[in-house]
């Protein structure tokens, strides 16, 4: 089970922000099954998935080299269809 608390705190450019904190064990559980490939949705927010991405050439934007990246995954979140809906209006 997951136990979720809620506070208040001041975002970024004055904008009140609701913060989220989990126990460390109930956070980790949805991370590590991301991790292995699985799939999380959050109901109303979204869904979170791992991806995984090819090796492919990079540049140092400082000196404009250019080098390989090694492959490695990611984390992609694909906001729900009904929040777009409410921040859009």
């Amino acid at each position: 089970s997951y136990t979720i608390s809620a506070g208040n705190s001041q975002g970024i450019f004055g904008v009140s922000t609701t913060v989220l904190s989990a126990s460390s064990t109930a956070a980790n559980e949805p991370a590590l099954f991301v991790a292995k490939g699985g799939a999380v949705t959050l109901p109303g927010l979204g869904k979170m998935a791992c991806r995984a991405r090819p090796e492919r050439q990079v540049r140092n934007p400082a000196t404009g080299e250019t080098m390989t990246k090694a492959a490695d995954k990611s984390v992609k979140f694909t906001i729900a269809k009904s929040l777009k809906d409410i921040v859009n209006g």
